[in-house]
């Protein structure tokens, strides 16, 4: 498998590796305070974040990694973060 420079696996590879199991902390939606401005879809950087029917964030917590980016961009502070219970 030839790669470029500076890649280490092609892109889309993450989706075959559940990464979330190492996670220590998981976002928390309070839909009641959401304004479905869409702002932690945009920044989940591992694109695990996803609208539901009625348009709002639901997370797929076997890729969710805990970062915390979505809560932080969250303009109406409707993402929690909560410490994982395993």
């Amino acid at each position: 498998m030839a790669m470029g420079l500076g890649c280490t696996a092609r892109p889309g590879r993450s989706r075959e590796n559940k990464t979330g199991s190492w996670r220590v902390f998981r976002p928390v939606f309070v839909h009641e305070k959401c304004t479905r401005c869409g702002m932690c879809t945009t920044v989940c950087p591992e694109g695990c974040i996803m609208e539901d029917e009625e348009g709002l964030p639901v997370t797929d917590y076997d890729y969710c990694k805990g970062c915390g980016l979505c809560a932080e961009e969250c303009p109406s502070e409707a993402v929690e973060m909560t410490k994982e219970e395993k």
